[in-house]
């Protein structure tokens, strides 16, 4: 059996940095027909998304598909390569996920890793069996065949081993590529048919040499040029775009954040002043922000970006509220209610422009067709704020041209394209804002404080020059108040915490280790220039067990 990896896994690598390289040679111009691509079949696994990024830091396209994908809707994809993923199951388990025998003789090669590898040599005739001894973690891999698809793979390299089950036996016409001290098929290969399979995961940043095999899968044995690029996707997406909207008007809800920032640019570019963004102001934004984002849009960029102060509305909303669920909720609802409100007064609109990423179109089923048409049809609105389903009779057509894209791959765009670099590389800020970084009720006096305490976070993480080490940094408001003394007078206020937390993915995430006195100049300064706060606390918990927000 095939585990999912334990809590003290390795972090995922979210280093792309060749995926998309604006300065790379130039490269042929690819178009869908053309562009070649690897496919990934996803048999459960954890690291199935992570298998695409890897092969597209190699600049060639690659998609998580279905394992029930058939022979004949594989071919018709014309793939170049198909990869089988991992996956926590057993292949002689009854029920467990097994693809089409009929991929083995399409003649595209394969690689199977770990569950996939298991699975090739189940169904071409070899045995698997549960392993005398689990392998879990960091193992040395010993090269028997140093050609092929171990070329340039250091002999006795580290790997990542998760496996309860072994290859016993294996099919006719397989060799063994390598082997450690307790899996005696760790490669394998058939390179007439070109198949072959890795119990390891070469995918994950603690599998050593696993970068250098995936390049000579891409490269060597599937034959593939280097033509995922910034260019090449900025020319296919306009193009995309142009021929879907035509002469129609399309509404984007503007954020500030990279993902709407980036879609912004690039549909200007397409469409010009078929754009409409509709920005939308709760309240709940950092110091600063709206005014920032409305200039830099509107006066420098020359994007039309219609603004609604609605501050007043939402906090109305949440007047009084203390449960964090429920202040998102309302925070929601009241969104869906301005936008359905001023996308009526700004409209018609064909078209809804929507931030979708590939990890979202991986995950999510919450999509429509249009009966007549075919195309998607908006029955969520996936913006900034999570906010849940836009009313059904609100009837767009959606225009996602970043669906392709991993979110490493949406900055490298957004730069490539013009996007400033303090929207390229800002920090994550969840949708409700500060709203649910004030615990308990959230009134006007509240905000300001954390407004300011906040401001000065990021103006000294900025001058340290550590912004860009941080997954994150900000300011949290407690509804409580401590005692005091400043100017030999007691005090009685509210304690700010600090919030600096470093991550690979956000998923798990620790404490930053910053310099103590970067956080005494913050602590001075909250408290000698922001009134109503006397006490300044250092968040150390990692998550898990905590969360990154408080709320």
């Amino acid at each position: 059996m095939n585990t999912p990896i334990a809590s003290d896994s390795p972090k995922l690598s979210s280093d792309l940095s060749g995926a998309f390289d604006p300065t790379s040679p130039d490269v042929a111009r690819s178009t869908p027909k053309q562009r070649q691509i690897i496919v990934i079949l996803d048999f459960g696994s954890q690291y199935s998304e992570l298998i695409a990024r890897r092969i597209r830091e190699t600049q060639v396209y690659s998609e998580v598909i279905s394992y029930r994908t058939s022979p004949a809707q594989l071919k018709a994809l014309n793939p170049q390569g198909i990869i089988l993923s991992g996956g926590p199951s057993s292949v002689y388990d009854e029920g467990a996920p097994h693809c089409d025998p009929g991929i083995w003789d399409l003649g595209i090669p394969v690689l199977g890793v770990c569950y996939g590898m298991q699975l090739m040599v189940q169904q071409l005739g070899g045995s698997v069996e549960r392993s005398v001894r689990a392998e879990y973690g960091k193992a040395s891999l010993l090269i028997d065949d140093p050609t092929d698809l171990l070329t340039n793979v250091e002999d006795g390299t580290t790997m990542w081993m998760s496996h309860g089950d072994s290859c016993v036996t294996l099919p006719e016409g397989f060799t063994t590529l390598a082997h450690t001290d307790n899996t005696e098929c760790a490669a394998i290969a058939q390179p007439a048919r070109k198949l072959y399979g890795v119990q390891f995961h070469p995918e994950v940043v603690h599998s050593l040499g696993g970068i250098a095999l995936i390049r000579n899968f891409v490269y060597h044995i599937c034959d593939c040029e280097p033509t995922w690029t910034t260019a090449v996707f900025v020319e296919e997406a306009i193009r995309e775009v142009r021929s879907q909207v035509g002469q129609k008007r399309v509404l984007l809800a503007l954020s500030g954040g990279v993902d709407s920032s980036t879609l912004a640019f690039l549909l200007h570019q397409a469409i010009g002043d078929q754009l409409t963004c509709m920005f939308i102001d709760q309240g709940f934004m950092r110091k600063e922000e709206p005014e920032r984002l409305l200039k830099l849009f509107n006066e420098q960029f020359h994007i039309d970006v219609q603004y609604v102060n609605a501050r007043d509305r939402f906090l109305a909303q949440i007047a009084g509220v203390t449960d964090p669920e429920e202040k998102r909720r309302r925070i929601g609802h009241e969104f869906i209610q301005v936008f359905e409100e001023e996308s009526k007064r700004l409209g018609p609109f064909d078209y809804l422009a929507q931030g979708t990423l590939y990890p979202d179109v991986i995950e999510s089923a919450d999509t429509n067709h249009d009966p007549k048409t075919g195309e998607r049809v908006a029955v969520k609105i996936k913006s900034h704020h999570n906010v849940g389903g836009l009313p059904k009779d609100l009837r767009f057509k959606l225009v996602e041209p970043l669906r392709k894209l991993f979110k490493d791959e949406v900055r490298k765009v957004g730069k490539s394209i013009g996007l400033p670099e303090e929207i390229v590389n800002r920090h994550p800020f969840p949708g409700p804002g500060l709203a649910i970084r004030i615990l308990g009720e959230v009134t006007a006096d509240r905000l300001n404080i954390l407004r300011d305490a906040d401001l000065i976070v990021r103006q000294e993480i900025n001058r340290r020059g550590v912004y860009h080490d941080l997954w994150q940094a900000f300011a949290v408001l407690l509804p409580v108040r401590s005692v005091g003394v400043m100017g030999d007078q007691r005090t009685y206020a509210y304690p700010i915490v600090l919030r600096l937390i470093t991550s690979e993915d956000g998923m798990t995430a620790d404490w930053a280790r910053v310099p103590y006195d970067l956080l005494e100049i913050i602590s001075n300064r909250i408290v000698n220039e922001v009134k109503g706060v006397n006490r300044v606390v250092y968040d150390i918990t990692s998550k898990p067990p905590g969360t990154i927000e408080w709320e």
